[in-house]
């Protein structure tokens, strides 16, 4: 019998105990504290959840020397970007995402071989120049980072031209089953990378990226022997700086708290955001905030009115539930499409549109 290290069991375990601890214990001191630390960047620089295009269609925001079609998946609601076999999928982000970015998106594996779990398939940051997909060759761009999943682990190798090759490399455990779903999510600080399965870190490279590189490209790559799915793709810049939004400026705008589509579920990977905005409230136990839920104008009004509601009120739950913030100090509210800070007209400004604020009374 084969042994397994899978991440859905890491998830499993992380959500039954940081998010119902509170629950079981009603001394918030004695919570279960998690590891997961995942932050989005604060600025969204490229967002495709594929909602604006054709079903059948490739994705005009995106790159490839092979092919891929945007589809819709029954278990899986939603749009998917199904990738072709043996190519390159570029998302054409233009601006630059700078020391401080995050990247993230959900993931289907598909394998055409019947293999039960994902292989054949890299997420490769690079250093390189996006209208030629081809510098470097096989080894792409100046410099990079590329990770790789094999069975019951995902290896990794950096690269640049002044160490004309590849520098260092290792593996982490980490298994990511066929047909399941997972959100992928890279944190880049600098030199730094941290790697996201769900809520497992998966790697934390202190000197991953090799100095004196900007990186500025994200590919993915298949083998002929997958045709994964990707839905939910953000790339942003810049770190949010939570607590002088809030108590200096008196709204902090927040997209690290995510949702189940249509739903007022927090998901978990929202933990790291959710538990450093308790930590603001605890250290100003007299202030009060108001909670606001804000959506895209995707849906009727009145749908999107009441979504907002509930999502607010799902924040303020778990801020007491889990993080045993005061009950008394948190209002809640939602404003639908109502307040958007960008037209809905493009995919990247509908992600900027979806938020949650939290306003200092």
């Amino acid at each position: 019998m084969k042994k397994t290290h899978n991440c859905a069991m890491v998830l499993l375990a992380f959500t039954l105990f940081s998010f119902t601890a509170a629950a079981q214990d009603s001394n918030p001191s004695s919570q279960i504290i998690s590891k997961f630390d995942f932050v989005p960047g604060e600025k969204v620089i490229f967002y495709d959840d594929f909602s604006a295009e054709n079903i059948g269609d490739f994705p005009v925001q995106w790159n490839t020397n092979s092919s891929g079609e945007i589809i819709t998946i029954a278990k899986f609601p939603g749009r998917w970007f199904q990738m072709g076999q043996s190519g390159y999928f570029i998302p054409e982000a233009k601006e630059n995402f700078t020391e401080n970015f995050t990247v993230e998106f959900d993931l289907v594996p598909m394998n055409l071989t019947g293999t039960e779990y994902l292989y054949g398939m890299h997420f490769i940051l690079v250093s390189g120049t996006l209208s030629d997909p081809s510098e470097g060759g096989a080894i792409p761009g100046k410099a990079g980072i590329g990770f790789t999943p094999e069975f019951e682990s995902i290896n990794w190798s950096n690269w640049s031209e002044k160490t004309e090759g590849y520098k260092d490399n290792g593996s982490g455990p980490c298994q990511l089953n066929a047909g399941q779903k997972y959100h992928i999510a890279f944190w880049i600080q600098k030199q730094r990378i941290r790697m996201y399965a769900d809520e497992k870190k998966v790697f934390d490279l202190p000197r991953g990226l090799i100095d004196g590189y900007s990186y500025n490209i994200f590919r993915l790559q298949t083998t002929d022997e997958v045709n994964p799915l990707i839905s939910n793709f953000r790339i942003a810049a810049g770190l949010p700086d939570m607590r002088n939004k809030l108590l200096t400026e008196g709204k902090l705008i927040s997209y690290g708290i995510q949702f189940d589509v249509n739903s007022d579920k927090v998901k978990p990977v929202s933990y790291a955001t959710l538990k450093e905005i308790a930590q603001i409230l605890k250290d100003n136990p007299t202030i009060k905030v108001k909670i606001v839920g804000h959506t895209d104008s995707d849906g009727d009004d009145a749908s999107n009115l009441d979504l907002s509601k509930r999502r607010a009120a799902s924040v303020k739950a778990e801020l007491t539930k889990t993080f045993g913030i005061d009950a008394a100090t948190l209002e809640t509210d939602g404003m639908g499409e109502g307040q958007p800070l960008a037209p809905n007209d493009t995919a990247v400004n509908k992600a900027k549109n979806r938020r949650v604020e939290f306003i200092k009374l």
